[in-house]
C-alpha cells in the first residue's frame, strides 16, 4: 500500500478517539481542525454574557488548544483568512481599533463575524456558539480584558505594544473560550459524550462534531479524489505543522502555477494532483499524531515507525537492553513457558547451533529470544510494519526520504538476528548509573561514539546534529536486511578505538571498543561465517587476534603493578594507534619497557603472566610474526577477549 492509503486506513480505524483529550497524551486531530498555542481563555455564560478573562499558563500542554479551520484559514500565512471560532483579537475584537491605532483590522473582524453567524444560524449550530456570537456581537472583548486587568494600556488609553503575555505581544495574543451552563435545559444539549458537560470549548467533542457536519453541508470544488477514487470535495490547500507546531514545510503543494509547474506534462493542477479534502485531513493528522506520539528527531529529520495495529512492538533504533524491556513489557502475562518450549521447537526444527550456548552472554540471549517469541504471540499474523522518514530541503517543503513496509514477524527476524550477530558487553550510563549489558547499543549511541566530541565525561554532538540525517539511513538496512555494516563506519571505530590515550575518560574509549568489536563480529559473521564471542579463543592461531592477545597481556602485566587506580594510561595503550600500524616493530619496544615492571609483581603472578606470553608466542607462525603489516580488527577481538579473561580472573581469584 501507498503511504497515504496507509495513514488514511489508520485514521479511519481510530477515528473514534480522533479530538480526545487524555492528560497529557498526544491527540489525534479532527478532520476540520487543528491545534494552536492560546494566550487568553474567556469564560461567559450561556447567554453570551462575560463572566472572567484569565491568561493561559505557560506549559505546552495547557497552551496546545484545538480549534475548528478552514481549508483557508488552516494555511493562512499574510492574508486575511479568519478560524471559524477562536481565533487572534484583530479577528474576535470589535472594539480592536479603538485600542489599537495604526492597524486598521475592520475587515478582519467582519469577516469572522459573518462565517460565525452562518455557523450559528445553520441548522448545525451549537448553543456554545451561539453564546460566543451573542457576545462578540457587543464589540467590547477588549475592553473586558482591560478592565480585568489582562490587557494593559499606556497614559493615553492605547493597548501598550511592549507588554506581552507569555512571547506573543498582547494586541496579537490568541483567545480560547470557555462557556458555562446552569440551565438544565440545555445541559443535553451541551452534552459531551462521557454525560459530563464540559466548559472548554476546545475539549468538547459535541462541538467538534458539529462543525464537522456543518462543514460538510457546505457547498466546494468536487472532483475524484487520486486517494480514494470516490467523487468528493477537493482542496488544493494542505496543512502543515507536520513535524512540530511551528512546522511550516508542507508535504503536498501544488501553488505555483506559472514558470516551470507541470513542465508541459498537464494542463493545469486539477490534472496534476487531486486529492480529497478530508482525505487529506486524514492523512496528514494520522502522521502528526504519529509523530508526535513515537516519532523521533534526528537533527530535523524524523522517523517514525509503527505496527499496523499501532501494537508497541520494540524499536529498532534502540539497545539490546531497552529491546528487552520493550518487549517484556509488551508480553507481560505471557506463560513464559509456553515461549520457551516454542523457542526449543523452532530451534530444533531449525536445527541451527545457537551460537550462545555454553558461552559468555548466554543469559541475555536467552532474554531476548524469550522477548521476542512473546511478541510474536502477540501480534496478528496479517500485522505490518512501516518505517516513514521525513526531511524538509527548505521551510517550505516536506520530502519522504524513506518509506518501508515489511511484515511485523520478518521485522521481529530482522531486529533479532541483527542484537545477536552483534552481540557483545557494553556499558551505559543511566538514571540509576553504570551499568553493562550484552548486545547492541542503539542508533544515536553509535553517532555519538563515532562522531561525538568529548566533554565532561560525555560525547556531544552540538554542531554536529545533521550527522544522524545520514547516519540513520545508513544503520536502517544493517538491521532491517541484514546487510553488512559499512567498511567506513567499521574503520573508524577501529581507528578510534586504536587511540586510547585520545580520550580523557576510559569510560568512553571502552565504550568505543565494543562498539568496534561488534562492527567487526557482524563483519566477519557476514563475509567469514566465523562466531566470536567474550569468551577467549585460546585455539586461534591468526596473527591478527594472537597480537591484539599480547597486547592484553602487556597492558595487564603493568596495570597491576599500580599501586591504584590513578588513570594513568599504561605503555600498552599509549603506544596501541602504532602497534595496530606496525605490529612486529612495536612489540620489540613494548616488551623492552615490560621489563621495569617484571620485577613489581609477586613471583606468583609474574610466573603466570609469563607462562601466558609464552604460550601466545609459540603459536604464532615465524613468518606471521615478523609480518609487520597493520593489523585488521580481529587484534580489537584479540584484545578485548584477552583483557576480559584476565580480569575475570582476577575478580574470581
Amino acid at each position: 500500500m501507498s503511504l497515504f492509503s496507509v495513514l488514511c486506513s489508520l485514521y479511519d480505524e481510530n477515528e473514534s478517539i480522533a479530538g480526545l483529550i487524555d492528560g497529557g497524551k498526544t491527540m489525534l486531530l479532527p478532520v476540520y481542525h487543528t491545534t494552536v498555542a492560546a494566550q487568553i481563555t474567556v469564560t461567559l455564560d450561556e447567554n453570551g454574557e462575560f463572566l472572567r478573562a484569565d491568561t493561559v499558563p505557560n506549559d505546552e500542554d495547557e497552551k496546545r488548544t484545538l480549534i475548528p479551520v478552514t481549508d483557508k484559514s488552516a494555511s493562512r500565512t499574510a492574508g486575511i483568512e479568519p478560524h471559524p471560532l477562536c481565533d487572534n483579537l484583530k479577528y474576535l475584537a470589535g472594539d480592536y481599533a479603538v485600542y489599537v491605532k495604526g492597524k486598521d483590522c475592520t475587515k478582519n473582524h467582519e469577516l469572522y463575524m459573518k462565517g460565525l453567524q452562518e455557523w450559528a444560524e445553520s441548522e448545525y449550530c451549537h448553543p456554545k456558539v451561539q453564546a460566543i456570537y451573542r457576545y462578540l456581537s457587543k464589540d467590547r472583548l477588549i475592553r473586558d480584558l482591560i478592565d480585568t486587568g489582562i490587557l494593559e494600556t499606556r497614559e493615553n488609553g492605547l493597548l501598550d505594544p511592549k507588554k506581552k503575555i507569555q512571547i506573543v505581544a498582547q494586541e496579537d495574543a490568541f483567545v480560547r473560550f470557555r462557556i458555562e451552563s446552569d440551565s438544565s435545559l440545555e445541559i443535553t444539549t451541551l452534552e459531551d459524550e462521557s454525560g459530563i458537560y464540559i466548559p472548554e470549548c476546545w475539549k468538547d467533542r459535541s462541538l467538534q462534531k458539529s462543525y464537522i457536519q456543518f462543514c460538510r453541508s457546505q457547498d466546494g470544488d468536487r472532483g475524484i479524489s487520486y486517494l480514494t477514487g470516490e467523487i468528493t470535495r477537493i482542496s488544493y490547500l494542505q496543512p502543515k505543522k507536520i513535524r512540530n507546531e511551528g512546522d511550516g514545510a508542507k508535504l503536498i503543494s501544488s501553488n505555483d502555477e506559472t514558470n516551470f509547474t507541470f513542465r508541459g506534462r498537464f494542463l493545469n493542477k486539477e490534472e496534476a494532483f487531486s486529492i480529497g479534502y478530508e482525505d487529506s485531513q486524514k492523512v496528514h493528522n494520522a502522521l502528526k499524531w504519529l509523530i508526535r506520539q513515537q516519532g523521533t528527531n534526528y537533527g530535523g529529520m524524523y522517523l517514525v515507525t509503527w505496527e499496523s495495529h499501532l501494537r508497541g512492538l520494540p524499536d529498532w533504533q534502540e539497545d539490546s537492553a531497552r529491546v528487552c524491556e520493550e518487549a517484556e513489557a509488551l508480553t507481560d502475562g505471557l506463560d513464559e513457558m509456553e515461549i520457551m518450549s516454542e523457542v526449543a521447537i523452532f530451534e530444533d526444527a531449525s536445527n541451527e547451533e545457537d551460537q550462545y550456548a555454553g558461552r559468555v552472554g548466554q543469559a541475555e540471549a536467552a532474554r531476548l529470544k524469550r522477548a521476542i517469541w512473546g511478541c510474536r504471540k502477540y501480534i496478528n499474523p496479517s500485522s505490518r510494519m512501516y518505517i516513514l522518514v521525513l526531511d524538509a530541503a527548505t521551510t517550505g517543503r516536506l520530502s519522504i526520504q524513506e518509506f518501508r513496509e515489511i511484515s511485523a514477524s520478518r521485522y521481529l527476524d530482522s531486529l533479532q538476528q541483527w542484537h545477536e550477530r552483534c552481540a557483545w558487553e557494553h556499558s551505559k550510563t543511566g538514571e540509576n548509573g553504570r551499568y553493562t549489558f550484552t548486545g547492541m547499543v542503539g542508533v544515536k549511541d553509535a553517532a555519538e561514539l563515532l562522531y561525538g566530541i568529548e566533554k565532561n565525561g560525555y560525547f556531544s554532538m552540538k554542531g554536529k546534529e545533521n550527522i544522524y540525517k545520514g547516519f540513520v539511513k545508513r544503520w536502517m538496512p544493517c538491521v532491517l536486511d541484514g546487510r553488512e555494516v559499512p567498511l567506513d563506519l567499521v574503520a573508524l571505530a577501529e581507528h578510534r578505538a586504536s587511540s586510547p590515550v585520545s580520550f580523557e575518560s576510559r569510560f568512553l574509549w571502552e565504550r568505543v571498543l565494543s562498539l568496534a568489536c561488534s562492527f567487526i563480529k557482524q563483519q566477519r559473521k557476514i563475509r567469514y561465517k566465523e562466531d566470536w564471542t567474550m569468551a577467549l579463543d585460546e585455539k586461534c592461531s591468526k596473527r591478527d587476534y594472537l597480537y591484539g592477545r599480547l597486547l592484553a597481556v602487556a597492558d595487564r602485566i603493568e596495570y597491576r603493578t599500580f599501586e591504584k587506580d590513578n588513570g594513568r594510561e599504561t605503555n600498552a595503550k599509549r603506544y596501541m594507534s602504532a602497534f595496530s600500524q606496525r605490529p612486529y616493530r612495536t612489540w620489540k619496544v613494548l616488551e623492552e619497557k615490560l621489563t621495569a615492571y617484571w620485577g613489581q609483581l609477586k613471583a606468583p603472578e609474574r610466573l603466570v603472566y609469563q607462562r601466558l606470553l609464552d604460550e601466545i608466542c609459540e603459536m604464532f607462525l615465524i613468518e606471521d610474526f615478523e609480518n609487520d603489516n597493520p593489523l585488521n580488527g580481529l587484534y580489537l577481538l584479540g584484545f578485548h577477549n584477552q583483557s576480559y579473561a584476565l580480569k575475570k580472573k582476577k575478580e574470581e581469584e
